[in-house]
């Protein structure tokens, strides 16, 4: 416990799992509020702007929380992975610079042209201004992931006379193919996550409306959000599992496949690989209990035929393989097995839609509504997959974890920061769960009065 290394893993651990909360819903809403105002200037109904403004709201919340949360990562960067800053600086800092002077920039700029110049823009410059939001938002994601794709497969670098890295070959660098994977499978999970907090929050309209006459107003604005989110994710859900997540799996077990064997709970190597869905890791004893597998499908998923080797953990070194083999596995299979029932409820949604029976099911809106958390446990169970296979190292292959912290902070300042980032995220978590439901219980309708007004009120000159 008084191991100064465990303390700094774990408050970054927890720094970055709670502002991971709300960037990935930014990035997914962000798209969603593309094809909303594109619907809302298109079709000049009162309904469909009130139901983009809402959604736009929405992301501001969230874009405000994740501003807030990201900035203390750039300092423990800095304060507790000193050594990890100085020897990996020259290469890493390149995009994360670019993510905040260009991308987050971009962001906030069309952010606020979206939210205050609806009256003051034209139809056509206001759309642009969500494409615009979008584009930034994407962008931001695009460089935090080429950065963390740097640490899982480095590319694009080579060593200095003082033994720091610098960059050798940017476009290489930027242009990582473990980047361009994880972006794709990345990017497509916040759309999930963004249509999953759409639907259940448009099926808590619908169920209030069923039970509530004054709350009826909403319904509306629920059918076509509902539906949206239903086609969205159904897709996304789709693309997560495939391309995306199968290739994301073949580019580990080509360049890490230490961490393929202990996300597949795999001790001993050989042929014709099975695919575990259910069992236990028993680090101790060296095998997987009470499995229950799938004979030959990891070797054809990981190397595209059946009967491929696929090495176990016994194929390397200790001091080389992930350092936390059960949290491993049971994250990576948490993942997968949430993703799984993703795509299944996302199916019946839109199969009842087709037949005409969604918005009279209670049982699907309840599912919708009880899923709430699910997209959120899955994308943190995969980002700790991520992580967690990657140990011991920080940069794969170069540079170990054990190396990186900064040699003068020790365990107690780390833990009294810990303690103090606990209770301020505590009262800003309480703070965001407020004015959401505030805004959920206020729903995407305006006064009867202020829409007729809408309606009929001379148009404002085009900026």
């Amino acid at each position: 416990m008084s191991d100064p290394l465990f303390w700094h893993r774990i408050q970054f651990a927890f720094t970055i799992v709670f502002h991971y909360l709300f960037p990935q819903l930014t990035m997914g809403l962000a798209l969603l509020l593309v094809i909303l105002w594109r619907r809302a200037h298109r079709s000049e109904d009162a309904i469909d702007r009130e139901t983009a403004r809402f959604w736009t709201k929405v992301f501001g919340l969230n874009f405000a929380l994740g501003v807030v949360t990201g900035i203390p990562m750039e300092f423990q960067l800095a304060a507790n992975w000193g050594a990890f800053a100085r020897w990996s600086g020259g290469v890493v800092g390149q995009t994360l610079a670019m993510e905040g002077l260009f991308a987050f920039m971009l962001e906030s700029a069309f952010l606020g042209l979206l939210v205050f110049g609806e009256k003051r823009l034209s139809k056509r410059m206001h759309f642009a201004a969500s494409c615009a939001l979008f584009v930034g938002s994407w962008l931001s994601g695009y460089f935090i992931v080429t950065t963390n794709a740097f640490l899982q497969h480095p590319v694009g670098h080579a060593f200095a006379a003082n033994g720091r890295l610098r960059m050798a070959s940017f476009p290489t660098f930027l242009f990582n193919p473990w980047g361009l994977v994880q972006y794709a499978h990345t990017m497509v999970a916040s759309v999930v996550t963004a249509s999953f907090v759409v639907a259940a929050i448009s099926a808590l309209w619908l169920l209030r409306a069923s039970t509530a006459a004054e709350d009826s107003r909403a319904r509306p604005h629920a059918e076509r959000s509902l539906v949206l989110a239903a086609r969205v994710g159904l897709i996304a859900s789709i693309l997560v599992a495939f391309p995306t997540g199968d290739l994301h799996a073949k580019m580990v077990a080509k360049h890490q496949p230490a961490t393929l064997a202990a996300m597949e709970g795999r001790f001993e190597s050989g042929a014709a690989a099975p695919l575990a869905l259910i069992g236990q890791p028993n680090v101790k004893e060296k095998r997987l209990d009470n499995p229950i597998v799938l004979p030959g499908a990891l070797s054809f998923l990981a190397y595209g035929t059946f009967h491929a080797d696929v090495p176990g953990l016994d194929a390397f070194p200790e001091n080389e393989r992930p350092t936390n083999i059960e949290a491993l596995y049971y994250a990576f299979h948490l993942m997968a097995g949430i993703g799984t029932l993703q795509i299944g409820l996302f199916a019946l949604t839109n199969l009842l839609l087709w037949r005409k029976r969604l918005f009279q099911t209670t049982s699907i809106l309840w599912a919708h509504l009880l899923a709430f958390p699910a997209p959120y446990i899955a994308t943190t169970a995969g980002w700790m997959t991520a992580e967690l296979g990657r140990q011991p190292w920080i940069v794969y292959g170069l540079f170990r974890t054990a190396d990186g912290a900064s040699p003068k902070v020790h365990a107690g300042s780390t833990l009294f920061t810990l303690l103090g980032f606990c209770g301020l995220y505590f009262v800003l978590g309480l703070a965001f769960l407020y004015l959401l439901f505030k805004m959920i219980n206020h729903g995407p309708v305006v006064p009867a009065a202020s829409r007729g007004a809408e309606t009929i009120a001379p148009e404002v000159p085009h900026a």
